[in-house]
């Protein structure tokens, strides 16, 4: 289900009276590719609900520059929630997940593998807590940017 930044409070109270284990990951997810996968089978494994929070067009050509997103937050939201490990799905327009996280109280924060823990943004409010961070290894060789270069390569005349 897509979940208005104005419910996501009463429904993470909601999930969490149920006694539900709540997980969250967050990113751009603008063209899903195998490494998207595999963080978001993993990260479904962590709990009961998968949340995941997505920035905003705005914020996503902030943060990688004009020509981004490829899918508008909508078509994005769409596709992850059409995957099976996907519960939930928020859009955000800051520039960082922080205030989502702090709505949601997520018992599991997932991220990544190449980010810190104390790089990953909202890591110290989920321990704080009573959570825990999770770090998931990515799997070699898939990013965005190398898809848009394949992709855009691969489609020159000659």
């Amino acid at each position: 289900m897509l979940i208005s930044r104005t419910d996501l409070e009463k429904r993470s109270r909601a999930f969490r009276k149920a006694g539900k284990r709540i997980v969250f990951t967050n990113g751009c997810f603008d063209l899903v590719h195998p490494g998207h996968l595999h963080l978001i089978e993993t990260a479904a494994s962590f709990g009961d609900i998968l949340l995941i929070a997505i920035n905003d067009d705005a914020s996503v050509r902030r943060l990688k520059g004009e020509g981004r997103p490829i899918y508008p937050a909508s078509e994005r939201a769409e596709i992850l929630l059409a995957l099976k490990w996907v519960d939930c799905v928020t859009v955000f327009s800051e520039d960082t997940p922080l205030e989502t996280i702090r709505l949601v109280r997520p018992h599991v924060l997932v991220k990544g593998a190449e980010y810190k823990e104390e790089d990953i943004v909202g890591a110290t409010f989920v321990s704080k807590d009573g959570g825990e961070v999770v770090r998931i290894r990515m799997k070699p060789g898939y990013s965005t940017r190398t898809l848009i270069q394949r992709v855009t390569g691969s489609c020159q005349p000659g």
